[in-house]
């Protein structure tokens, strides 16, 4: 299972990058739809992580980053779950809280799942936020990835 999630991950890692690198060569076509989108799959990205090993949230869900800081936020993210997966149990069950009330409790690979489906989720977002703004989007279906 670790072996699966080091994979997606460094397909997620691989597209977030990918990413990055079409939206600041085209700052100037990049809606603030699209900077507010990929500022929160970063942040989203980050408050998982810290909820998976407890520690405070650097960012707001819906922080906007500015454009030059989103490569170096999405290799600390990364770093950050490779670093998860590699020493957690990813059976393990983690209690987390949403809000002051709402507490919740699940796997880690659930949670590590989550992130990986809410990415992709979003990217799919950007893309049509990219065509709306004449740029060619990204191919980043997982098969894709894996063919290369």
């Amino acid at each position: 299972m670790k072996i699966f999630f080091t994979e997606l991950f460094e397909y997620n890692h691989d597209c977030n990058q990918k990413l990055v690198d079409l939206l600041t060569g085209n700052a100037d076509k990049t809606s603030e739809k699209t900077i507010k989108l990929y500022s929160h799959i970063l942040n989203a990205h980050q408050i998982w992580n810290n909820r998976i090993e407890p520690r405070e949230p650097a960012f707001g869900i819906w922080q906007v980053h500015a454009i030059g800081d989103w490569r170096n936020i999405e290799q600390a993210n990364h770093e950050h779950t490779m670093q998860i997966v590699d020493k957690l149990d990813l059976d393990s069950e983690i209690q987390y809280t949403i809000g002051k009330v709402n507490r919740f409790s699940k796997s880690v690979r659930h949670l590590l799942f989550h992130v990986i489906n809410h990415s992709t989720y979003h990217r799919g977002q950007i893309a049509t936020e990219c065509r709306q703004s004449g740029l060619d989007p990204l191919a980043t279906d997982y098969i894709l990835y894996e063919r290369k």
